[in-house]
Parts: C-alpha cells; structure tokens; sequence
C-alpha cells in the first residue's frame, strides 16, 4: 500500500516556494471565484498576492463556516502527563538538553488533575506528553485513558508517534482522535531542529498519520510549527498532506492547527515571523479550499487576535490551559513546554464566545452512540 512519501516526493521546497510568490492577483481572484477549490487554489491564497484580498476571503470564510459547522465553537482542554523527553529539539523546552525538573504524573496526581478540569467545564481532553518511550508509552497511555475515561466524552492524544498497533489499541481504549505535527516539510533543514531522538527521523514521522488512519482513529489532526520555515510553504505541504489522507482515509474526520513558535526554556527565535494578519489569511486559505476541516485555536494567541477569529473560521478553542504536567493543582510550578498567551478561564473564554453570537460546546460526542456493527 501506498503512503503520503510517495506523494511527498514529486513536490520540491524551492520549486513551491518560488511557485507561491510568483503568484499574481489575477490567479488569486481566479481562486476566489470557484465555489470548488484545489490545491492550487489554496495556495494561490496563502500567497503575497492574496493579501490584498483578506476581507474578501474573511467574509467567504465566515459563511462557510456557519453553513458547515453552525454558530458553534468546541471547547477543550490540554492535560499535561509528563515533560520527560529523549529528543533534543531546538524550540521545544522539554528538549532533552535542557537542564529542568522532569515529571510524570502518578495515577493519584492524574485524578487530582482531572477534578480540577471537570470544575472548569471540560468534557474533551487533550493528553499531551513528552516522547520519552522508557517511560510514557503506550501502556502509560492506555493506563491513564482507562482512569479518565468515565470523566470525559473525548479523549484526544498528542504523544509520540506509535506503530500501527499500538493506535489500534488507543482505539479500541476510546480514544477519538489523535494530533501529530511534522513541524517543518522541510527536509533538509529538518535534522538542524531535531538533533537527537527518534524524532529526528523525519520519514518515520511523516508516515506517522498513515498508521494513525490505517488503525481506524475517528479524527487526524496535523499542523505545522509556525516560525521554523517559511509558513508558507509549510503549509502548502501541510495542506497536501491533508488532501492525501482525506482521499485515502476519507471515512476520518481532519483537523488544523496554527501553534506559533512561543518562548520557552532555551529555545530558539523563530527565524520566520508571521503576524497576526498572515495568521488570518492562512486560516482563511484552509477554510476556503476545504469546508469540512476543523480548525483550532489554542491558548498561544492573545486575546485580542481569539476574540476576533471566533467568527472567521474557527471550529474548536482551548482555554485556561497549563503546558506543565500538574499545572492544574498538582505541580504548577513545573516545567512548561511554552508559555501560553490567553491566560482567560474557560468561563470567560464561553462569556466571550455567546458575546459573539457564538456557543461554546463543551460535550460534542456521547459513548452511546458509537454503534459497532
């Protein structure tokens, strides 16, 4: 069976880079004008040349995300497991080279945390570790899934990237969807961000979602880290990536994410800076070329720019989210991964959202109606 490095390895860097910002007005108008958009298309709208049409694309973009997805934004919350990690990332501060505190939540400290979310509203959790195999692995994940499991509709993953098998198992555990970011399709700077580890396999990782969709996970979410290379071209890959599971995984949902590099322990400047605006032109872009993605906005924006993207495109906000293992109630002194932006409660986060005109949805799923026949 095939898998998306076939596809990956017709597409060169330069070539899509210089193809972008070659891209004139009249091929970003020629975009805007389908009710049906490609490949080319999406990247004629996250091109230069697009810029000067934001509010048009804005304005599509909000109507076509109310018709898909209604006036609704899904709630849901990060829980930290473990900051213990056996890669060395320039932009990570989990980086196994930095000098910090590491931790692992016991199944006590799991439940303290877990009650400490069910107070603020939360019925989708995200788990969230380091890639440390020795010690979070899957019999790590499958014991945690198996505690919560009660406390939660959904149970999201973003963890190292498992074999085949073991997503069959998270599957089988109730596990609904599964995050895995590449973050840069740039492969020869990749090795420059990812020094040690097995995360600095760029090919396994990039075959990482084809094991996730072949396992039979409801959701896939990809994303790209934004300030590692050109976003741009970042995210046409991104996007391409997406294309190929859809049509080969197409009974799975899809999702996006925008995580901008954000400051934490010893990392890097980012050495792409993307602005606000440029943020809302790519998410403009992908909801233009593709009406049924979910798209998500975490805690590393401001205020100011959630406040303003609820009606533009966006399906899914996290909020009042800790990056540390135990920031709830258990530890927060320890190790964030970054710091996050929006520090506003999961209440005030809702309060903004019905101020919008929008509803925050905190249960999107029930148990029982994931019929098997």
């Amino acid at each position: 069976m095939t898998n998306f490095k076939h596809t990956f390895e017709q597409y060169n860097w330069n070539e899509i880079q210089s193809k972008i910002y070659a891209t004139t007005a009249k091929q970003v108008e020629q975009a805007l004008a389908k009710s049906k958009r490609n490949l080319d298309d999406f990247l004629a709208m996250i091109s230069p040349a697009a810029q000067p049409y934001l509010e048009q694309m804005a304005q599509i973009s909000h109507e076509l995300t109310k018709k898909r997805f209604g006036k609704t934004i899904q709630m849901y919350a990060p829980l930290y497991l473990s900051n213990e990690c056996q890669n060395i990332c320039t932009y990570c501060g989990f980086s196994l080279d930095n000098k910090i505190k590491r931790k692992t939540l016991t199944d006590s400290e799991i439940k303290l945390e877990v009650e400490a979310l069910k107070k603020t509203g939360f019925d989708h959790v995200l788990l969230v570790t380091g890639e440390a195999n020795y010690t979070v692995n899957i019999n790590y994940f499958l014991n945690a899934i198996d505690q919560i499991k009660k406390d939660f509709s959904i149970i999201s993953v973003e963890v190292q990237p498992l074999s085949q098998e073991e997503y069959e198992r998270l599957h089988e555990a109730g596990v609904y969807s599964v995050l895995v970011y590449q973050e840069t399709y740039h492969q020869e700077v990749y090795k420059q961000y990812h020094t040690k580890g097995k995360k600095s396999n760029f090919d396994f990782r990039l075959d990482t979602p084809d094991r996730i969709g072949k396992a039979g996970i409801h959701k896939i979410g990809l994303g790209v880290l934004l300030g590692l290379e050109d976003w741009r071209t970042d995210s046409f890959f991104n996007a391409l990536h997406l294309d190929y599971l859809q049509k080969t995984y197409w009974q799975t949902k899809y999702s996006v994410s925008f995580p901008r590099l954000r400051p934490a322990e010893g990392i890097i400047e980012p050495n792409f800076i993307m602005d606000d605006k440029d943020l809302t032109q790519l998410i403009c872009a992908y909801r233009l070329w593709n009406e049924d993605l979910e798209i998500s906005i975490s805690t590393r924006e401001n205020e100011k720019f959630r406040n303003n993207i609820i009606p533009i495109g966006t399906t899914s906000m996290s909020a009042g989210s800790k990056t540390n293992p135990g920031g709830y109630v258990v530890d927060p002194q320890s190790l964030e991964q970054f710091e996050i932006s929006d520090e506003r409660s999961s209440f005030e986060m809702a309060s903004i959202i019905k101020q919008r005109g929008y509803e925050a949805v905190w249960k999107d799923w029930d148990r029982t109606f994931d019929f098997k026949f």
